[in-house]
């Protein structure tokens, strides 16, 4: 039903290059280059131009790109509505996670959803916040999930679950004299942060301004891009690190690591659905009310 040259065009314009689009559509490069140019004998009009080794598109083909975008969210909801009328669920859902969500709180969702809808093909992949915002600029992904909530007016947020953060350090470590830690404590420890563009990172840096910190108060002994790193890095040193404490529920039952109270320090953050403004795709709609019904109670 899909004019296969519109799906050829589309992906040479979101990888911005033949090479990768004929790697992606498993077909060779000349023949990238022959339906692009028949795309563009057809129109009247060039769609890429060429500077150097690489292309950039032109103004005519980011029209094109405007409606292709439109017409693969209608072709997608049009095979969601005719197999409903079929009585069957089909398709392909493409989500993003931010890091966290994706190792702790989606695989298990993930798993129920492709038990109760196995003719749904899903594929999740993973960044920080940031990046993860990017992929669905990029149109790489229907829905995205994400730690915190930033401001783009492009992106409409629906909240999913809370998670909370504390200060996990290694129970083999003293990390104070007192019970209780003080914001003046916290300038003391090293501690090990998340990478820039982290909505992990983005929550704690406002909880500390609360606290009348800022980073550059504390003793950051290294910026890392995933809590698996912070967790074993935990494992080797008297660091502490600002963490989810269900990223750390196995640690903390095993008694390897310890949550250090910190006085005045209550950190409840959301996870949040997002996707562009406007129209919805009916696959990611679907996944959404499905993690609604059966995320854990705790959870929500």
């Amino acid at each position: 039903m899909l004019d296969f040259r519109l799906k050829v065009f589309y992906t040479v314009a979101r990888r911005l290059s033949f090479t990768k689009a004929a790697e992606e559509l498993f077909i060779s490069q000349p023949a990238v280059t022959k339906h692009i140019h028949e795309l563009e004998q057809q129109l009247g009009m060039a769609l890429f131009e060429r500077i150097g080794n690489r292309i950039k598109i032109t103004r005519a083909g980011q029209v094109m790109l405007k409606h292709a975008d439109d017409i693969f969210t209608s072709y997608r909801n049009l095979e969601y509505e005719i197999n409903q009328l079929k009585h069957e669920q089909g398709g392909l859902l493409a989500l993003g996670a931010s890091t966290t969500i994706a190792q702790y709180f989606i695989p298990p969702l993930l798993a129920q959803f492709n038990q109760r809808y196995p003719e749904i093909t899903a594929s999740l992949i993973s960044g920080n916040t940031e990046q993860i915002e990017q992929a669905l600029f990029d149109k790489n992904i229907q829905l995205g999930l994400i730690e915190g909530r930033s401001k783009n007016p492009v992106l409409k947020y629906v909240e999913i679950a809370k998670d909370e953060i504390a200060l996990i350090g290694n129970v083999n470590y003293n990390y104070g004299d007192n019970t209780t830690l003080n914001a003046a404590d916290l300038k003391n420890i090293p501690l090990l942060m998340r990478e820039h563009g982290s909505g992990t990172l983005e929550v704690i840096t406002d909880e500390l301004k609360r606290l009348k910190l800022k980073l550059t108060d504390l003793q950051i002994a290294m910026y890392m891009g995933s809590t698996e790193s912070i967790k074993s890095y935990l494992h080797h040193a008297p660091c502490a690190a600002f963490l989810s404490l269900k990223a750390v529920q196995r640690e903390l039952e095993a008694g390897e690591f310890k949550i250090l109270p910190v006085k005045n320090f209550k950190l409840v953050r959301k996870f949040h659905f997002i996707y562009l403004q406007g129209q919805q795709d009916k696959l990611a709609q679907l996944f959404m009310r499905f993690a609604r019904q059966h995320a854990e109670p705790q959870q929500l």
